[in-house]
């Protein structure tokens, strides 16, 4: 990702940080916490999600120190700045990302 991107690298680290502590807090709230009030089947399939995000979130941060960030794993173009400004952690341009479904 080169730096003339609307939503600067910095920024968009920092977006990526903060749904991991979200993510993180959310976890553990869930992991632990049998009194809130949500049925099991509710409450695993938010720690699945919570467990993914941070899987995907995680995997965005290492292509950042890796300086892969922002150039899709499939056909190795950049994904543009507007799909990285609403999915931080896209891995994929959205024609590559349509064509694995």
């Amino acid at each position: 990702m080169t730096d003339t991107y609307p939503c600067s690298r910095e920024l968009l680290r920092q977006i990526l940080e903060e749904q991991y502590e979200l993510h993180t807090s959310q976890l553990t709230e869930l992991a632990v916490g049998d009194d809130s009030g949500l049925d099991e089947d509710t409450r695993i399939a938010l720690i699945t999600s919570s467990r993914r995000a941070l899987s995907e979130i995680a995997h965005a941060l290492r292509r950042m120190a890796q300086g892969t960030y922002g150039v899709c794993e499939r056909c190795e173009t950049a994904i543009p700045a507007e799909r990285l400004e609403v999915l931080p952690h896209a891995r994929f341009c959205a024609p590559c990302q349509a064509a694995s479904r």
